[in-house]
């Protein structure tokens, strides 16, 4: 299916949503694309949303349906059809789906990242249950509580200092005997008196009913097993961004991200990315909306250049 379409969005999270908005305000003509069918990404896993503004303890599920039902009442187009590739044609870019190709003028790129996750027995079953990927999303929902955070970079070190702040006690659990973040977050968790670093250690399962009650961590020098009473776990290993389909396309990090700051834009005129896919400092819902309106902001000065 031949479309020429002023912008094309790929991704229905927070950051395609709004930019579907901004486009459709904008007056630009758009159609947002998604793979699964169902809008929302990693905000769907979320249990309840706090640091939104103005929508406080809202159900991940809910505030997604919300941006989408925000969108089509302007009229924003939605089709579920997997992107395999885009190829740059200078003024027009094609989209090649596994529904036929889209003819677009710019293209913003809103996939988002994935949480990294360890496949642990109960990491799947108790997420949004006490297992969390984001400790400023809802470390508040753990005030007064023991907590452990699995990792030994950068995130999981400031996971640990803002947990701290609120938790009782907070657990750092490292497979290896030496953190890899940098010294100043090392130096400042180790002012802290409600942190205990459990090196050489891995998590194995997570145990509970219908919430986090322990965890069983296994230390790989000693080779012993024990249980680790904690009401929640924050997994911060990483991220994975959803760019494997245009690599090699445009310019990313060594992760894996597209190089793009706060406009947008990618080293491919015309190619725009928003969101959690893009470099940037925080990847929460807030952040990622912004990018959507940015990115909108940039196609149209783009447009009147061609």
């Amino acid at each position: 299916m031949n479309q020429a379409l002023d912008v094309v969005i790929i991704g229905s999270g927070p950051a395609g949503m709004a930019a579907g908005i901004y486009a459709k305000r904008a007056g630009l003509s758009t159609v947002i694309l998604e793979k699964t069918g169902i809008s929302g990404g990693q905000v769907l896993s979320t249990y309840e949303v706090d640091n939104y503004p103005g929508l406080p303890m809202m159900n991940g599920f809910d505030l997604s349906e919300s941006f989408r039902g925000h969108a089509e009442r302007l009229g924003v187009e939605i089709k579920a059809v997997i992107v395999e590739k885009i190829i740059d044609q200078g003024n027009t870019k094609l989209l090649v789906t596994e529904d036929g190709n889209y003819v677009t003028k710019t293209v913003i790129v809103a996939t988002g990242a994935d949480h990294a996750k360890l496949n642990v027995p109960g990491e799947e079953e108790l997420t949004g249950m006490g297992v969390s990927y984001c400790a400023t999303c809802d470390g508040a929902f753990f005030r007064g509580r023991t907590v452990a955070v699995i990792g030994g970079g950068d995130v999981a070190i400031e996971d640990a200092i803002f947990l701290a702040r609120a938790c009782e006690k907070v657990y750092l659990v490292h497979r290896r005997d030496q953190l890899r973040g940098a010294k100043i977050l090392q130096e400042a968790l180790g002012k802290l008196p409600n942190v205990e670093i459990l090196w050489n250690s891995e998590l194995k399962e997570i145990r509970g009913e219908d919430q986090v009650e322990n965890l069983l961590i296994y230390n790989n020098k000693t080779q012993q097993t024990q249980e680790l009473a904690a009401a929640g776990v924050f997994i911060a290993v990483g991220t994975i961004p959803n760019t494997e389909f245009i690599k090699g396309l445009v310019e990313m990090d060594n992760k894996g991200y597209v190089v793009a700051d706060e406009t947008c834009a990618t080293s491919v005129c015309g190619i725009f990315a928003a969101g959690d896919v893009r470099t940037k400092q925080l990847r929460q819902i807030i952040t990622a909306a912004a990018d959507g309106a940015n990115a909108v902001t940039s196609v149209e000065q783009y447009l009147l250049t061609i």
